[in-house]
């Protein structure tokens, strides 16, 4: 018996992986039979089966994988006429050869599963067509468990789909336009040819979906409306059809299809499925087939039913009087149960159940004698009834990914079994008798072998709600908080939160917080990375902890990537796995709000911290055993490692990043053009692996082993460093199956498959590449409707400018969003003001005039400022902001100067801005505020003009009670101001801090550090940091004035030598 327990982080491409359909070393493994649209063939790898010679020849010469390997594909098939799924069934000889001998593997044809693919004509000679490998059938619709190669990702358990019982909508299917078949004629055809429009295309005519034996109907969406027309047109020729295809995402056209059935009495196959369709956010479309007519059971030849990705809540009881059915598919349905008398199907030899929320599993299904093949993975299954030693004649047995605690004793008699996969369940000890079956393979991964079935108990404690971690809570102005030895689990503002446990620290420690808007030099972002939080900074840096510290960094929502976490402990940067959850139902990340997501890591020193998405990392440690590596979010993208790859043990990464077709059809001008996903390799330590990987990659959108024209179809290889691809596809056998791409490597790097006419293909993916990472955004440029002086400035992602700019119609107006421009993450820009308008307060982030920007995507990229006429205007000015790329420059000649501050072939935008003309009235300044001109402190120690105070109070909001009285205000006080704008909070706030400052115009010079020893006290550090930055350029220009005009005081000669000081 071998027991395989590899450090594989990606499951056995038989086992965890059939839901790909794809086609795996040549062969396709009896667990992952072809789906039940087209006849088998005896070449999973596309090629036409080996036909038996007249004259008696041995046809099992032309194994798939034998041939000549330059024209064989993916298992020895000719490549120009490879296809998985749609080929002519294996032809016997004259004089009565056996067709189960075109194996598709060459091996034991009697382990071949039919339960994926239709059944084998009986040869002409007699031969016995039930040994015939279903290797071949039509990998796209192909799965044991249930799985849909199209998928671009797994299919999530438990998914809500909802959806009406579709057995109850046959009135219903007039609702859809039926086909109008039509016939008309045609020189190059003998017969009539209908129109099926609509349903289908204009350009899909009748023999394109029907055949003398075969029908399919899920190649279009909503093509299972054209059933009832067909019968209603043609019904003798429907009679003798054997293979039927039906898409089931379409309610009236599927309740019109289930009522033909029952008079397709020579039926053999059939699959009516969900999944074969995606909406246009890229999500595949539930099937909505939840029962079966009891009239189905007249159908006495059907052989093979794939009823996957539909919404059964039970085993349709016409099922079970089917007498020859031996292939049955119940994939991804929502089978809680199955019926006491399922031992009824004595014919079943291949049972899939993959997917479901099944519990248990009834002791009759154990009197399935003929059954070869069971795949119950991905359910609840908690234990196996006693009476599974009874399937004498089981092959495989697929039970991953449940709850198993056990395995019965009656297993020691399953002398048939060869491969039984329970990896992630709950095993602690494997039974000894499973050592009685020497030929057996077990997959045991991801189980608790070998530890206790329960924790060890713990100490007895007289009172757990002593045990309990206290919870504190914080406000925007808490900054500080102290944690003992008991444990903290700490709510900040924003929705963070951490969680100290007991015993982190010895003695009663003060720790502080803050939230630090991003900037470049404090941020690490690798190429398609995308930041989606500030940075977390906690202190002390460097503390110690004796056990983890839970750190938990809001994010935002992304889609289709992986969130980690970054961290910087001042020197260099490290990625942290994070656990994303949601915060708790208490604390949301703003008032009224839902509760924060969440990226949570385990940390034991503080440091700054940031969440990041990325395109999904998939690893595994490859050793000389040999390894197989399956991206988690493209389960169609394997590597396949062989014994002896490497000598060394190193770790492999693959990542996928996802591609959209019409934009690339858009760049490239090309409107049939498509792409696979972009494929990056690499490994560590980076050397050449010692014998050849295959890769597996998906087909481009749309383009399958039958359609595909080998000339159209490109393999690049990118050069991550020169950023570079070059058309590698003359260079490398590159095999085509019906779904898949298949060629070997033997170093790692980039790899992308496209379809197109175009001759340059390398030029347009260098384009293609150089657009994936940049961002389609729009600028705002808005002016308060009270004050036209103040002006908000902003930078969004162009899907969110429409809810931005309905939020702020109320308060703010200006001219409409600019044109579409194109911005790279963590890309810097900046704003200038022109025409005779400038900015009216010193700030650090603004160079004369301009303002420094940096575009992060999931954040608000937002300034607000006030404006003023430029030096020299007079009257009402109709000026400009115009935003450029790059930093802000130091120097500009005085011709560029004038018209734009910046280079034109940087500009990205501008926006007109009108500020009216200052009346002794002051019009433009909010009504109710006519407030002097005032500056507090002196020029020597550092003043604040009236301007800097109005930027100041923009950043406040709700801190200005806090902030109020650490400036010495009254409660009292504090209420009038609050009565008298309760409903304006911009005024409240500039009423307190002016009515304060009007109060400490003779106060002194120490003025401005109050003000900053108030910020400090009320938590705002990132003002008190502003206005000491404010303060110090006031103080450098005072001097640098001074200095021109002679009046700063000499510096005092140095002391002779020897001259005590």
């Amino acid at each position: 018996m071998e027991r395989s327990d590899e450090e594989e982080t990606a499951p056995d491409e038989d086992d965890a992986h059939r839901a790909a359909g794809g086609i795996i070393n040549g062969r396709r493994s009896a667990s992952n039979p072809p789906r039940g649209g087209d006849p088998p063939r005896a070449s999973p790898g596309g090629g036409d089966p080996p036909r038996a010679s007249p004259g008696g020849g041995d046809p099992s010469r032309a194994s798939s994988g034998g041939g000549d390997p330059s024209r064989a594909s993916s298992g020895g098939g000719d490549p120009p006429r490879a296809s998985s799924g749609g080929g002519d069934p294996p032809r016997a000889s004259p004089g009565g050869g056996d067709p189960s001998r075109a194996s598709s593997g060459g091996g034991d044809p009697s382990r071949a599963s039919s339960g994926g693919g239709d059944p084998p004509r009986a040869s002409p000679g007699g031969g016995d067509p039930s040994r015939a490998s279903s290797g071949g059938g039509d990998p796209s619709r192909a799965s044991s468990g249930g799985g849909d190669p199209d998928l671009p990702n797994d299919v999530p358990d438990g998914r809500d789909i909802s959806g009406p019982w579709i057995s109850s909508l046959s009135s219903s299917s007039s609702s859809r336009p039926c086909p109008s078949l039509s016939p008309s004629s045609s020189p190059s055809s003998s017969c009539s040819v209908f129109s099926l429009t609509p349903p289908l295309p204009p350009s899909v005519e009748l023999p394109a979906v029907l055949s003398e034996t075969r029908l399919t109907l899920d190649v279009h969406q909503g093509a299972a409306a054209a059933l009832p027309a067909l019968w209603g047109s043609v019904p003798d020729r429907l009679a003798g059809i054997r293979y039927l295809r039906l898409g089931s995402e379409d309610k009236p056209g599927l309740a019109g299809a289930l009522e033909v059935l029952p008079h397709l009495t020579a039926l053999h196959s059939l699959a009516i499925r969900g999944h074969c369709f995606y909406d246009p956010q890229g999500d595949p479309l539930p099937g909505l087939l939840t029962a079966l007519p009891a009239s189905l059971s007249c159908l006495s030849h059907l052989e093979h039913l794939d009823l996957s990705f539909n919404q059964l809540s039970c085993l349709p009881p016409c099922l079970l009087t089917l007498p020859v059915l031996s292939s049955l598919l119940l994939c991804y349905n929502r089978l809680s149960a199955l019926p006491a008398d399922v031992g009824r199907l004595s014919s079943l030899t291949h049972l899939s159940l993959m997917g479901n929320e099944l519990v248990s599993l009834p002791p009759s299904l154990c009197h399935l004698k003929a059954l070869r093949t069971l795949d119950a993975s991905n359910n609840r299954l908690q234990e196996l009834p006693d009476e599974i030693g009874n399937l004498e004649q089981i092959v495989r047995l697929e039970l991953s990914h449940n709850k198993l605690k056990r395995l019965p004793e009656s297993m020691a008699s399953l002398l048939s079994l060869r491969e039984l996969v329970v990896y992630s369940n709950e095993l602690h000890l494997m039974p000894l008798f499973l050592d009685n079956l020497p030929e057996l393979k077990i997959d045991v991964r991801d189980n608790p072998l070998g530890r206790p079935p329960f924790p060890p108990p713990l100490p007895p404690t007289p009172d757990l709600t002593e045990t309990k971690i206290p919870e504190l809570h914080l406000g925007f102005n808490q900054h500080s908080f102290c944690v003992s030895s008991a444990g903290c689990h700490v709510f900040l503002p924003g929705g963070a939160e951490l969680r100290f446990p007991p015993g982190c620290l010895l003695t009663t420690t003060r720790l502080e917080w803050a939230e630090r808007r991003p900037e470049r030099k404090w941020l690490y972002l690798e190429e398609h990375d995308v930041l989606l939080s500030r940075s977390l900074e906690l202190r002390p840096h460097g503390i110690a902890f004796l056990k983890p510290v839970d750190v938990c960094v809001p994010h935002r929502r992304t889609k289709r990537r992986e969130v980690v976490v970054r961290r910087f402990d001042g020197q260099a940067w490290s990625t942290l796995p994070a656990a994303l959850r949601r915060g708790s139902e208490g604390h949301s990340s703003r008032p009224g709000g839902h509760p924060a997501r969440l990226a949570c890591c385990a940390v034991s020193q503080f440091s700054w911290f940031m969440a990041v998405s990325r395109p999904v990392k998939d690893s595994c440690c490859l050793t000389p055993a040999g390894a197989l590596l399956v991206s988690s979010a493209d389960p169609g993208m394997k590597l396949h490692f062989p014994p002896h790859s490497t000598v060394q043990t190193c770790n492999v990464t693959l990542q996928v990043l996802h591609v959209s077709v019409p934009a690339v059809r858009a760049l490239c001008g090309d409107p049939q053009a498509s792409v696979s996903p972009l494929m990056r390799l690499s490994q560590t330590p980076s050397t050449h692996f010692l014998q050849r990987i295959k890769v597996q990659i998906p087909l481009p959108s749309g383009v399958t082993g039958h359609t595909v024209d080998m000339s159209c179809l490109h393999l690049l290889h990118g050069d991550p460093a020169a950023q570079t691809w070059t058309d590698i596809t003359s260079q490398v056998s590159l095999h085509v199956t019906h779904l898949y791409a298949i060629f070997y490597v033997t170093h790692f790097s980039w790899y992308w498959l496209w379809y197109t006419t175009k001759s340059c293909v390398s030029g347009a993916a260098r384009k293609v590449y150089h657009k994936l990472k940049q961002f389609k955004v729009q600028f705002l440029v808005l002016q308060r409707r009270n004050d036209p002086s103040q002006v908000m400035l902003q930078c969004l992602p162009s899907n969110k400018v429409d809810g931005r700019l309905q939020s702020l119609s109320e308060q703010y107006d200006g001219p409409q969003p600019s044109d579409l421009c194109d911005l790279l993450e963590g890309e810097q820009f900046f704003a200038g003001f022109e025409r005779g308008l400038d900015i009216s307060t010193e700030r650090p982030d603004c160079v004369g005039g301009r303002l420094c920007f940096v575009f992060y995507s999931s954040l608000k990229n937002l300034k607000e400022v006030y404006i003023c006429p430029a030096q020299g205007h007079e009257g009402p000015v109709r000026g400009q902001v115009s935003f450029y790329r790059g930093e802000v420059p130091d120097d500009l000649p005085e011709e560029v100067a004038r018209k734009r501050k910046g280079l034109d072939n940087q500009w990205l935008a501008t926006f007109p801005l009108k500020l009216p003309a200052l009346d002794s009235e002051n019009a433009f300044v909010m009504a109710d505020f006519q407030l002097p001109p005032l500056n507090l402190g002196d020029p020597e120690s550092g003043y604040l003009t009236e301007s800097n105070l109005l930027s100041i109070s923009l950043q406040i909001g709700q801190d200005w009670r806090v902030i109020g009285i650490n400036l010495g205000l009254s409660y009292q006080e504090l209420e009038r101001i609050q009565y008298k704008h309760r409903d304006n909070l911009g005024a409240l706030v500039l009423e307190m801090l002016f009515h304060w400052a009007r109060g400490q115009q003779n106060a002194g010079t120490d003025t401005v550090s109050r003000l900053v020893t108030a910020m400090m006290d009320s938590g705002r550090r990132d003002l008190a940091d502003e206005i000491e930055d404010t303060v110090s350029i006031g103080r450098r220009k005072y001097s640098e004035s001074l200095r021109r005009v002679g009046l700063e005081e000499e510096s005092p000669p140095p002391p002779p030598s020897g001259t005590p000081q």
